[in-house]
């Protein structure tokens, strides 16, 4: 009996204790992204708003952190249709510390797990840092005037009904776009299920929900410039674990002849088009403004991660940099196109994810190479012209499903408990009318220096 249980444990693939800490490391990583945006929009906001800011971020962690265990991830990744996944994992149901077989059954038959170094759980919770942190970005540009309680409802309908068809479309098994049995679409960390979904919804959510009452006859600066460079540094310390760590392991391969390590390749290629798209950014306001900004190194370095997320893991440290700088010098003229709109997106979320993450598909399809990540395919400057026209229909499925299904998720909540808070509330501040605290106390700031 003893020598026939060791025999049916060992035959039992084991988690590979390396790549299961690099996962782990790299799913808080990600976490931390959240509090990160936090601070990055928070600083931009008036000062009688900077709790209700924060909170749109923090609240995240609450509401999808339960939902994605009780559904998010089935519907995301579970085999099921090409838009869509299966009911099978509702509840975590069949999902445990196994590393291989959970997908056996379903086609293509020749993936049978998503990590097979890796427990399926931390696989899991990988990916539910994801989906905390996408619809938060959209706060960025309803910022300062909608209800907190609309805002809970609108961000747990958009989770189940766009990210999760999003995400099982591009990164799960027989997923419409993706590697695994769809179109080929490259979106390494998410290009398309992160950013072009959340900057999109964020403009549809913008011009939805109207201007603030003050834009733009009375716009004020931002209110804690710290605040944005602490949430740039967090994001850009995060955004490792976001884009590395989708690598899924820390070993290395092979392509052809050559040795390849995709951990190392995005990891490498996302500080290099960060820095890239923070020093294109000072450049143009040095040149065009006549000086540099923090508020401008923070917003061009989210650019340049922006940009390379989709394709971190598929590109070379020189085309990071070209990624980087050309993303960001789009990113910047963007910003400017849309003050001369006059659409209040509050904190330029769509200038900079929607465009950032659109610039960065494209430029996937044209860098990309098999010499770094034989896992992936070439791009077109490798010959693959089609793999630029895979891409542009990736984009513009994503562009017509968050577009379409934010305007309806917010036309519903209007209708039921409306989206905006009233007049008075928002002139006085959304800290107390929606929280019942301040951020800053007036009590001490109103006390005479000595």
């Amino acid at each position: 009996m003893g020598n026939a249980f060791a025999q049916t444990a060992a035959a039992v693939p084991a988690a590979d204790t390396g790549d299961t800490a690099f996962m782990l490391i790299s799913a808080a990583l990600v976490l931390l992204m959240t509090p990160g945006l936090a601070f990055f929009y928070g600083g931009f906001v008036r000062s009688r708003n900077i709790l209700n800011t924060l909170m749109m971020s923090f609240v995240l962690m609450a509401v999808v952190g339960v939902s994605w265990i009780l559904w998010g991830y089935s519907l995301s990744f579970a085999p099921g249709l090409p838009f869509i996944g299966g009911l099978q994992w509702l509840g975590l149901n069949g999902v445990g510390l196994e590393t291989t077989d959970y997908l056996r059954g379903s086609n293509p038959v020749e993936v049978v797990s998503y990590a097979a170094t890796i427990p399926h759980q931390a696989f899991m919770i990988y990916q539910a840092m994801f989906a905390i942190i996408t619809p938060a970005l959209i706060s960025g540009a309803i910022a300062e005037r909608m209800s907190f309680r609309a805002y809970c409802l609108f961000v747990l309908l958009w989770s189940t009904f766009i990210y999760a068809p999003l995400a099982h479309m591009v990164w799960a098994k027989g997923g419409f776009l993706g590697l695994a049995g769809g179109l080929g679409a490259l979106d390494f960390a998410g290009g398309t299920v992160v950013h072009i979904s959340s900057g999109v919804s964020a403009l549809v959510a913008a011009i939805v929900l109207g201007p603030r009452r003050t834009h733009p006859d009375r716009l004020s600066p931002p209110h804690n410039v710290p605040f944005i460079l602490l949430g740039a540094g967090l994001l850009w310390f995060g955004w490792f674990g976001f884009n590395a760590g989708s690598a899924l392991s820390v070993a290395s391969g092979t392509s052809g002849n050559l040795v390849t390590n995709v951990a190392t390749t995005a990891f490498v290629a996302t500080n290099t088009a960060a820095a890239a798209g923070a020093l294109m950014w000072l450049i143009l306001e040095g040149v065009l403004r006549g000086k540099p900004t923090a508020v401008g190194a923070a917003t061009g370095a989210v650019a340049g991660l922006v940009g390379i997320t989709p394709a971190a893991g598929f590109v070379t440290p020189l085309s990071a940099i070209l990624i980087g700088f050309i993303t960001a010098f789009v990113c910047f003229y963007g910003v400017s196109f849309k003050h001369k709109t006059q659409i209040d997106d509050a904190l330029d979320t769509y200038p900079v994810h929607g465009v950032g993450g659109t610039v960065g598909a494209i430029l996937t399809a044209v860098f990309a190479t098999t010499q770094v990540n034989g896992g992936g395919k070439d791009g077109l400057l490798r010959g693959n012209f089609g793999e630029l026209g895979v891409e542009l229909v990736a984009i513009a499925i994503a562009y017509a499903i968050a577009g379409v299904g934010t305007w309806i998720i917010l036309k519903l909540i209007d209708a039921t408990v409306g989206l905006r808070v009233k007049e008075e509330a928002e002139l006085q501040g959304l800290d107390i009318n929606e929280h019942g605290e301040e951020g800053y106390n007036s009590e001490f700031g109103d006390r005479p220096t000595q």
